[in-house]
């Protein structure tokens, strides 16, 4: 007997025909919602490792951690950023206890310095040289003496300056003899014209021999006069001649210290006028009590230097003996070659062996930038 009707197959029909495909559709369905799965954990895996990472990083390398916090401070980007690094510099470090914008202001002090090398100079330098041709016949100092402003340096002998000299004394003293024999003419024409004049007022002599007495006596008060200005001319010429005779004495125009000698014993060296090297020169004399150092610092720089900044020092003779130095003054042009400004600086209990030409390195601080960061940062 069939128990199942037809409508009871028509429903078990259907019921197989939606359930035969049910386990593939489960099954994909079930890869695709594991793929899903996977991409929704990718990115905060990904966001939680670039955290990890970057407390590692503030950790282990806070040097940059403190520069990332400096460009952002001086190149902000919106005002949440500003306001977010504004709130982070007044939180104290965890590695040290100091507030981030005092170590910006400390970094920003160490590179904010100027760096450069140059050499000392004695502004005060001098190159002696003979004034007039002669002959070394002595040379009384050398190089490292100390010498006094008007010390006998170097000795010359010109026989030349020596005759002309000679040649115009012998022409004052027969200028002096000259003038005696006018000034006795000059005595006996005044003689002569009294003497007339008092006969003619008793009509004893002639008018014509009053006059020619009168012309007597103002011909020999001109020859007085020329002999007298003669005189004059004769010492013009004594003092003409001393001077080359003088100068072949050579005297230290300023103390200091003699730095080079050229002259020997014997050599004949030519007046300055002729001396267009300075091998002709006698000596070199340099005031090594007033030294300073100039310096070669990068162009770049050019902005933010003036006279008053200071700094530091030391020589490459001395590295262990550093000094204080200031700007004095910086130069008015730059060097295309090298892309420097010259710098020149006074210096600070340098030394006491310090000499011209020894080599520096300088370190000048910038206090303004300094003290402009601090400023910001409060």
């Amino acid at each position: 007997m069939n128990m199942i009707s037809e409508h009871d197959r028509k429903l078990a029909t259907k019921l197989a025909e939606a359930l035969a495909p049910l386990p593939v559709e489960r099954a994909a369905d079930s890869v695709g919602s594991r793929r899903k799965g996977l991409r929704r954990l990718i990115l905060p895996v990904c966001i939680a490792m670039l955290a990890v990472t970057a407390l590692a990083a503030v950790f282990q390398w806070p040097e940059l951690y403190r520069t990332i916090a400096t460009q952002l401070l001086a190149h902000p980007s919106g005002d949440a950023v500003e306001n977010k690094v504004s709130t982070a510099m007044q939180q104290p470090d965890p590695l040290n206890g100091a507030s981030p914008a005092k170590l910006i202001s400390s970094q920003a002090h160490i590179a904010n310095e100027i760096g450069g090398s140059g050499f000392v100079v004695a502004p005060r330098t001098t190159t002696v040289f003979s004034k007039y041709e002669g002959r070394i016949t002595g040379v009384a100092v050398q190089a490292g003496d100390r010498v006094e402003a008007g010390q006998v340096l170097v000795t010359l002998d010109d026989a030349g300056a020596r005759f002309a000299l000679e040649r115009a004394k012998a022409a004052k003293s027969a200028a002096d003899l000259v003038l005696v024999a006018r000034s006795v003419d000059l005595e006996q024409a005044r003689a002569s014209f009294a003497r007339i004049q008092s006969l003619t007022a008793k009509e004893a002599a002639s008018r014509q021999r009053l006059d020619e007495a009168r012309w007597t006596l103002e011909r020999a008060e001109n020859t007085v006069a020329q002999a007298r200005q003669d005189i004059a001319t004769a010492e013009l010429a004594i003092r003409t001649a001393e001077e080359p005779v003088r100068e072949l004495t050579v005297r230290a125009p300023f103390a200091g210290t003699v730095t080079r000698v050229d002259a020997h014993v014997g050599d004949t060296v030519l007046a300055r006028i002729d001396s267009i090297r300075e091998s002709l020169s006698l000596l070199t004399l340099t005031d090594t009590s007033t030294m300073m150092i100039d310096a070669d610092v990068a162009e770049t720089s050019m902005a933010d230097l003036r006279p008053g900044l200071q700094g530091e020092a030391v020589l490459d003779g001395f590295p262990d003996v550093p000094f204080l130095i200031e700007v004095v003054r910086v130069a008015p042009v730059a060097s295309k070659e090298k892309g420097t400004v010259t710098l020149r600086l006074a210096l600070t209990n340098p030394p006491p062996g310090m000499r011209p030409n020894m080599a520096a390195r300088i370190r000048i601080k910038l206090t303004n930038i300094v003290s402009r960061i601090g400023a910001d940062s409060k």
